[in-house]
């Protein structure tokens, strides 16, 4: 886009995203000025608020950063990069101290050690929580209220992002529409140092654990600027969204299967014990695949806590408690009826070890980030930390390029308004082209996939760019990150972690390497299909 007179000046850096990535790198960024830009207030629709596991992070009693590397390679499928898991597993405990110390209220025993839990795929109890299931939330409230007394930090709510600026070949900032105003001119945001840290692609598929406004934009609009997208075919589903009609679908923690809960069909019967050595513990594609398998079939799947757990529920996980009472269920009386919902996206920007981009002057965190770590497949509570150790090596990488100043001043005539936010966000959920383009995903790029899916998802996805009514750049954000996923697996023939095609069933040694994939050569796999 060409820039123009409506400008502002971000004085520094400009961070894109509010959840633990974004915010983790602005505190570390302190006393060097930033402007994070928020579409809602702090704390609501940043999907780090919802996790509920905790942090992963070899802190206990004889488990080690090498232990907790190994079985992030284990769970990856074959393509996680070594170098990354040894790195980011032995910078975990540093982050843990940092979040402790900015007050984060991890679960600790009477002589003030950590209460860890063991989730899948993980050969140690070594997810640090708060509350059982509230670890998210804790952290995200611990996070903001730092942030907020950050006199470097400014804070911007109300505004969403929609592309990358360019100029003389890097990117020069943001631009960003105002809640609510679709058809006035964008506001342009100059930064020296741009950090986008907008989240995963969950909202693209029909049933999702994600917040609503978690669709993509992120990588799709640094696609829409030329950067190298990484793995974007790899997509996680989680085995145990609840079942309730809710959008997005309440998620039941893998910690309780860690407990011991289980997952059985409508007959009784607990299907995970033919399916894999550790059963519900394995990793969680296998068990999103199991129970997929069983829904397809005609049955329904629930899991199970009542002899894991009892009434110890109630306490334990006061989350999933809540969210069962919204529909009526009991879990100390009932099973709780799961399905697969798309959860998280190992794919995304490429980075490096740094977190920077391909584009110059772009640099990127979090879910919306490819860093290498995840491979295939996420090992459960690697979100959370994969996100703390980027935010701060973006941090120590840009703090060479920035000097302390002083505070900035706020951003006149933006701020939240929640009727306008409410009334946004219904509109675009409504949206004809939305719904379309969430039931191709959720359809023909989901927990299965074939060729002749994908090549329908491609042909849908181009039809409804060109003839969606009543959408915004915003929406060619969301189809260019479906496309990107749809060339991915289109292009990757054999199945390897979260991506499996039924007409290529087997893991292929020829595939055991990254996707990297430009938006030009995703569009050239659309227009072939």
């Amino acid at each position: 886009m060409e820039i123009f007179d409506n400008t502002f000046n971000a004085e520094g850096v400009v961070i894109v995203g509010a959840g633990l990535a974004g915010l983790f790198c602005a505190l570390k960024l302190s006393p060097r000025p930033v402007t994070v830009l928020s579409p809602m207030p702090l704390g609501n629709g940043a999907s780090s608020s919802w996790a509920q596991g905790g942090v992963a992070a070899a802190v206990g009693k004889g488990d080690t950063a090498t232990a907790h590397a190994r079985d992030t390679e284990m769970a990856g499928a074959g393509i996680v990069d070594h170098g990354i898991a040894e790195s980011v597993t032995a910078e975990a405990a540093a982050r843990i101290d940092d979040l402790a110390r900015w007050g984060t209220p991890f679960d600790r025993d009477a002589l003030g050690q950590f209460v860890l839990s063991r989730e899948a795929a993980h050969s140690a109890n070594r997810v640090v929580r708060v509350s059982g299931d509230r670890a998210g939330h804790a952290i995200m409230q611990a996070i903001i209220a730092q942030v907020r007394k950050t006199p470097s930090i400014r804070v911007v709510e109300g505004i969403t992002a929609v592309d990358l600026a360019r100029a003389e070949g890097r990117v020069v900032g943001v631009f960003c529409r105002k809640l609510g105003d679709r058809y006035v001119e964008p506001v342009f945001i100059r930064a020296r140092a741009t950090v986008l840290a907008a989240g995963g692609l969950g909202g693209l598929y029909a049933v999702t654990t994600n917040p609503p406004s978690v669709r993509g934009h992120a990588m799709g609009m640094a696609a829409r600027a030329g950067a190298i997208i990484a793995d974007p075919e790899f997509v996680q589903f989680h085995p145990t969204a609840i079942l309730t009609g809710e959008d997005p679908a309440p998620l039941a923690t893998e910690a309780l299967r860690g407990e011991g809960a289980t997952l059985v069909n409508e007959r009784g019967e607990r299907f995970m014990m033919d399916e894999h050595p550790d059963a519900e513990l394995a990793p969680r594609d296998i068990v999103a695949r199991a129970s997929f398998r069983q829904i397809r079939n005609g049955h329904r799947v629930y899991l199970d806590t009542r002899a894991a757990l009892g009434a110890r529920i109630l306490d334990a996980y006061p989350t999933v408690v809540q969210y069962c009472a919204r529909a009526g269920i009991d879990p100390m009386i009932d099973p709780i009826p799961v399905t697969p919902a798309a959860h998280y996206h190992m794919g995304g920007v490429k980075v490096d070890a740094d977190g920077r981009s391909s584009l110059p002057g772009l640099w990127v965190c979090g879910e919306a980030s490819c860093t290498g770590l995840h491979g295939a497949n996420r090992l459960a509570s690697n979100s959370l930390l994969e996100a703390i150790v980027y935010g701060a090596r973006i941090a120590q990488d840009i703090s060479g390029l920035e000097p302390a100043r002083a505070a900035l001043p706020p951003f006149d005539g933006i701020a939240w308004d929640a009727a306008k936010g409410a009334e946004a966000e219904t509109i675009l959920r409504n949206l004809k082209a939305v719904r379309d383009l969430r039931e191709t995903m959720s359809d023909f790029v989901g927990v299965e996939r074939n060729g002749e899916g994908l090549k329908t998802a491609l042909r849908t996805i181009l039809e409804l760019e060109e003839t969606a009514q009543g959408v915004t750049r915003a929406y060619l954000n969301m189809t260019t990150a479906a496309t990107l996923v749809a060339a991915g697996a289109l292009r990757r023939t054999e199945s390897r972690g979260g991506h499996f095609r039924t007409d290529f069933p087997q893991t292929d040694a020829n595939w055991q390497t990254h996707t990297e994939m430009t938006l030009d050569e995703a569009l050239s796999i659309r227009a072939r299909a």
